[in-house]
């Protein structure tokens, strides 16, 4: 998580700093599939946490 949140903040400062809109276009998008993956991150482990604890799938079937 603190490797992610670097990783934005660098971003953030870059896209801050740039007067290329390509550049800046290119940053944006990055920022946003890194916050996506990490939103997805959290869903499938709390998907794979409920399958886990789920009774209906302690009989091994």
């Amino acid at each position: 998580m603190e490797e992610q949140e670097w990783l934005l903040n660098k971003l953030t400062d870059l896209f801050r700093s740039s007067r290329d809109y390509k550049q800046k276009a290119l940053i944006q998008a990055t920022i946003e599939t890194i916050e996506e993956q990490e939103k997805r991150k959290t869903q499938l482990q709390g998907e794979l946490d409920g399958t886990l604890w789920s009774p209906g799938n302690w009989n091994g079937s």
